[in-house]
């Protein structure tokens, strides 16, 4: 389905976005990581997805807070697919929860440099290679919380709001180009950064880690169960289709029915 098309994933070395990775290479499409870790199980990563999928795959492990690194990533993506990326998936994140008064400044602004100002980045280096070849697909992992709000997360919530709002007008610039630009609002996925929030609540109120982990879903999904990073990919794979090709501007929410409340 994406042969011959290439993909950059940021914050794609491990949970979802190396889900959406996968699921991009499964079609064909040659991919870039982007995300911090073990350099020698990032390589492996990256050998496995050229191993199973017959694809191509490339890493940067460029910085997202900082505007420099992630022009240098693009201009790699633009000389390694030979132009640049035609899917652009914007899904690296971080977190920290504390009430607005203790907010620390400096967490404030990491979290909203990397889980928003980033994508801004990103999105403004690959659009004209997309605008040129007609055909472009813009993939922003926003949230539940880009939806409703949660206490203690004031930056989380800010950055995936705005984040969704960058998703509408860049679909609206792009309308008549081939472009589609969206976002995936997942509910609790249970990667890296959701198992350290399980951790301090299990500790917090005493209970063993899969008590808080039952705790943390049913509070908030009505499934009572988590999102796999598999299913994001797919949620992902699909917006890359031809069946979404006028699906441009708005939000797919997996979220166990979180946000129907």
């Amino acid at each position: 389905m994406l042969t011959g098309k290439c993909a950059l994933v940021t914050g794609s070395t491990s949970g979802i976005g190396l889900a959406m990775a996968k699921a991009l290479a499964g079609a064909g499409a040659d991919v870039m990581l982007n995300g911090f870790g073990d350099k020698d199980e990032i390589e492996a990563t990256r050998k496995s997805l050229e191993t199973e999928f017959g694809v191509t795959a490339h890493y940067n492990g460029a910085d997202l807070s900082k505007p420099d690194q992630i022009e240098a990533m693009m201009k790699d993506a633009a000389a390694k697919f030979g132009g640049g990326a035609d899917i652009l998936i914007n899904n690296a994140g971080i977190q920290y929860t504390a009430l607005i008064e203790d907010f620390p400044p400096e967490k404030w602004d990491a979290i909203i440099a990397i889980n928003l100002t980033s994508a801004f980045h990103t999105t403004r280096f690959a659009l004209p290679n997309m605008k040129k070849k007609n055909w472009g697909r813009i993939i922003n992992t926003a949230s539940a919380h880009g939806l409703v709000a949660s206490v203690q997360k004031a930056a989380y919530v800010a950055a995936k709001h705005g984040i969704m709002g960058l998703t509408k007008v860049t679909a609206l610039e792009t309308a008549e180009s081939g472009i589609t630009a969206n976002s995936i609002c997942p509910g609790w996925v249970r990667t890296e950064l959701v198992e350290r929030q399980i951790e301090a609540k299990a500790k917090e109120g005493g209970i063993s880690v899969e008590q808080a982990a039952t705790n943390l879903v049913s509070d908030k999904h009505p499934s009572k169960q988590f999102v796999t990073p598999e299913q994001i990919g797919q949620t992902a794979l699909f917006l890359c289709s031809d069946a979404a090709s006028q699906m441009t501007g708005t939000h797919m929410s997996v979220d166990g029915g979180w946000t129907a409340q």
